[in-house]
């Protein structure tokens, strides 16, 4: 089962996020682990299979792809995040996963 990591600078403002994305996995039947975390608490959510960063740490993309070079780490479009769009998201994160980016 894949985990997917939701980060922010707080931790909080991906909560909701968070929520939608369960639902929208569950409508769909797809089984995967999906947990937000603040950015100072990333290294302690592992194992995840994925890094998603809400638009406000999108500047930290490229630091957390280096220090975790086997792990896709992208930005969520701010749009799909500002709208909380949980089902987008998570198919932005399984076609990610899929490429192994």
């Amino acid at each position: 089962m894949k985990k997917i990591l939701l980060a922010c600078a707080g931790g909080f403002s991906t909560s909701m996020l968070v929520e939608r994305m369960k639902e929208a996995a569950r409508s769909k039947g797809i089984e995967v682990v999906i947990d937000a975390a603040a950015e100072s608490d990333i290294e302690s959510q592992k194992p995840f299979d994925i890094i998603m960063l809400g638009p406000q740490m999108g500047h930290a993309e490229g630091e957390l792809a280096a220090a975790y070079p086997k792990i896709p780490v992208t930005t969520i479009d701010m749009m799909d995040y500002g709208m909380m769009n949980g089902e987008k998201v998570l198919s932005t994160a399984i076609e990610l996963l899929e490429k192994g980016v």
